[in-house]
């Protein structure tokens, strides 16, 4: 593991988070992470993340939201969660190209800050959670088609949180450049069953690959 730096950030109206920035010795990225609802500051993908993108040239900051930090299992307000990604966001605008990740939640969170007006150059959403499962009636992707830069959704076919077709049609309809990226067998975290022959971190690592091939092809 590359070495890391930890700080306690301060949320407004919400207390401290912990972040932990993981820097690469030439960096042309910084990659912002937040994990899924009920995963912390060492969700598996984003310390897989933060042990191999930094000698990719990308600079590693993830952290942890209110709830999480407190030790409460529901998710904070939407406000608060938002609150969160903004000051995230702020501390990483002076290393140069920001692209904001996350998995999950974490990254539909971003979403909604980037489409409200919030500065990164790039939005990657992993395992995107496009409706609950079994209810495609309830999309949340109204706000999309609002972002403002290059978008990568990386989801497994298992996804039940959005299916491949649902993910391809979504891809069509919003006017900015994105792309889709699908990690065959694997499902919404990322688990793939043993008759594929793979690994979860066979699955962490394709996902990170298709990060930085679609981030080379920013540059």
């Amino acid at each position: 593991m590359p070495r890391e730096r930890r700080a306690s950030v301060a949320v407004p109206g919400a207390g401290a988070v912990r972040a932990i920035a993981t820097p690469a010795a030439r960096p042309r990225w910084t990659c912002v992470y937040a994990p899924g609802a009920g995963s912390h500051i060492d969700d598996p993908f984003g310390v897989y993340l933060a042990a191999t993108l930094p000698a990719r040239g990308v600079t590693m900051l993830r952290f942890e939201f209110p709830y999480m930090a407190a030790g409460r299992r529901a998710p904070d307000r939407p406000a608060v969660l938002e609150a969160t990604w903004r000051v995230m966001l702020t501390r990483a605008s002076a290393d140069g190209q920001v692209v904001a990740a996350g998995r999950s939640m974490g990254g539909r969170i971003a979403s909604q800050v980037l489409a409200s007006g919030a500065r990164a150059d790039a939005l990657a959403l992993f395992a995107y959670p496009l409706h609950p499962p079994g209810k495609p009636g309830q999309a949340r992707d109204g706000h999309l088609a609002s972002v403002p830069v290059p978008m990568l959704f990386c989801s497994g076919t298992r996804d039940t949180f959005a299916s491949p077709d649902e993910l391809r049609a979504l891809v069509r309809r919003l006017p900015r450049r994105a792309r889709l990226h699908l990690l065959e067998g694997a499902d919404h975290g990322f688990s793939v069953q043993k008759s594929t022959g793979r690994t979860r971190e066979d699955v962490w690592a394709e996902a990170a690959g298709a990060m930085m091939d679609w981030l080379t092809s920013l540059s």
